[in-house]
């Protein structure tokens, strides 16, 4: 089977490319010709890319198209038109595969990339399993009879999936160019947990998690009495952290983690409670949440001296918060400079109070322009100036070579460069001029 990926570099694309390249298909796809951090494993692999073009195009090949290319896109155009050729959209794809597995889907409006690393990591440890995580990162072993995927709401896309267990982690309104309204992207979610198949696992302490109906129990997360999977006795400090975990009340186990940040010790609620769930004990959860190393572009840290650059992958406000609040535990002393670059005019437009909010946690402030077309969302006429002026001393960065000896002026200090976006390069641009400085 030959299986043409529209779209490869995608962070669920190249996880899924790896899968079945892995399982022995012939995997081959096409993108842009710049470098994305998720192709590193399929050049590992040899898979082939190639740019965009129709000729791409085989007959009797199976294509799964990303869900960023719309149906006038021209490989989907040529693709759809050829009748020797199946078409699957990357989710509907993902749901028919995970019919073969029990299934444990991970969703929210943030952390669920990490939640889904948490989850692999734990189950995986002395177990055979498969995942699919949203950094880009898959994996299948041939005897997997589990099997963990970030479960994205863009667009609905995760009413394709019926996972046996579902962890939510939040219902913070996002992708407000499709969900129109907050009681829209709610609604997604109710009719989410509706398709669960055994139990779903929810912090009790969200908003809106307490309205969720399934037929299936559902189990909530968090720090409070009224919790099922309750924190308690919990010590956090800049290196790791420790708790105690009531089940229902009971005592289930005490855990000591190396995580620092308060979002990640939620987080890792929501995985012992899919661990409880499935019969393994306090010990082995703790063995393997512990092995837990990280997932890409979220919170990745590097040093050069004085200064720390951390790179991440936030782009709503809730996200910025949460990650300049974990810099500023880990860092408790240090000048904290917050670099954003959004996704979206729309979601800036949306939420432009909640972002200058978020982003005055940081002692300097620059923000990134919007660099590509997709960015733009129709009724969202706006440039990077709209968020700049919400935000009094802010810097407006173009990422030159000027705006990165802009950066090197505040050293030393604690760089957070927060998009969804390659933002990554321009931290490359500062690291290797302060380098360079050094020498």
């Amino acid at each position: 089977m030959v299986y043409h990926f529209i779209g490869i570099k995608g962070t669920g694309m190249a996880a899924l490319a790896c899968i079945l390249h892995d399982s022995g298909a012939e995997v081959e796809g096409s993108d842009q010709s710049r470098h994305f951090f998720t192709e590193e494993p399929l050049i590992e692999r040899n898979i082939r890319i190639t740019e965009f073009s129709p000729d791409n195009i085989r007959d009797n090949t199976t294509v799964i198209i990303g869900n960023a290319f719309l149906e006038d896109f021209p490989e989907v155009i040529a693709a759809r038109n050829n009748p020797t050729v199946t078409c699957y959209r990357y989710h509907q794809f993902l749901g028919k595969l995970l019919e073969n597995y029990h299934s444990i889907g991970v969703s929210g409006s943030h952390g669920k990339t990490t939640t889904t690393g948490m989850c692999a990591a734990m189950l995986g440890h002395k177990h055979k399993i498969g995942y699919l995580i949203g950094d880009g990162t898959g994996y299948l072993d041939p005897e997997a009879t589990d099997f963990i995927l970030e479960a994205d709401e863009f667009r609905n896309h995760f009413l394709a999936y019926h996972p046996d267990y579902a962890i939510i982690t939040n219902m913070d309104w996002d992708h407000v160019d499709f969900f129109k309204t907050n009681e829209e992207y709610i609604n997604s979610y109710k009719n989410y947990v509706k398709q669960v198949r055994k139990a779903v696992i929810a912090w009790g302490e969200d908003p809106y998690t307490r309205e969720l109906e399934a037929d299936v129990p559902i189990y909530y997360y968090g720090e409070r009495d009224n919790d099922d999977i309750q924190a308690v006795n919990i010590v956090e400090t800049t290196e790791h952290m420790s708790f105690d975990v009531l089940f229902k009340g009971e005592l289930f186990g005490h855990f000591d983690l190396p995580f620092v940040g308060h979002h990640l010790l939620l987080n890792s609620l929501s995985v012992i409670g899919v661990g409880i769930l499935k019969g393994l004990d306090s010990e082995e959860i703790e063995e393997g949440l512990s092995s837990f190393r990280g997932v890409k572009r979220r919170f990745k840290i590097e040093t050069n001296g004085d200064n720390v650059y951390i790179d991440d992958y936030a782009h709503h406000p809730t996200e910025v918060r949460i990650t300049l609040e974990a810099a500023r535990k880990r860092y408790p002393d240090r000048k904290i400079v917050a670099i954003f670059k959004p996704h979206r005019t729309g979601r800036v437009y949306h939420f432009v109070n909640e972002f200058a909010s978020a982003l005055k946690l940081a002692d300097e402030i620059g923000v990134c322009e919007f660099t590509s077309i997709d960015d733009y969302d129709n009724g969202a006429d706006i440039d990077i100036t709209y968020l700049a002026d919400h935000i009094e001393g802010s810097y407006v960065f173009h990422e030159t070579d000027e705006d990165a000896r802009i950066l090197a002026g505040f050293a030393p200090a604690v760089y957070v460069f927060m998009s969804s976006k390659d933002i990554y390069p321009f931290k490359e641009k500062l690291k290797n001029l302060q380098v360079n400085e050094n020498n």
